[in-house]
């Protein structure tokens, strides 16, 4: 997995599937909330997401109260998302 920032802006490359994976997003967005509360996350060709990855993003929206926008480019992990009713939270669309 690779990730790449621009301003408020992250991109995901590569498959979400490790705890190393999961680090890297919290720790690369914990950079990023301090300066932003508004954020857009491309996760480009992922298949799907870790659990820990979609608890951290619903806390950042629920308790941290930062404005999430969540770009997906695969089907199936967009249909995991509204599976688990998590679109309209993370106010999710296709790249």
């Amino acid at each position: 997995m690779e990730i790449k920032v621009m301003g408020s802006s992250i991109k995901i490359f590569g498959n979400i599937k490790s705890i190393g994976d999961f680090q890297l997003i919290k720790s690369t967005i914990d950079g990023i909330i301090r300066e932003h509360k508004s954020i857009t996350i491309e996760v480009v060709d992922s298949l799907s997401m870790t659990s820990s990855v979609i608890g951290y993003l619903n806390k950042l929206v629920h308790s941290d109260k930062i404005n999430l926008s969540l770009r997906v480019g695969n089907v199936q992990l967009l249909a995991l998302l509204d599976d688990l009713k998590l679109t309209h939270i993370f106010k999710v669309s296709r790249i």
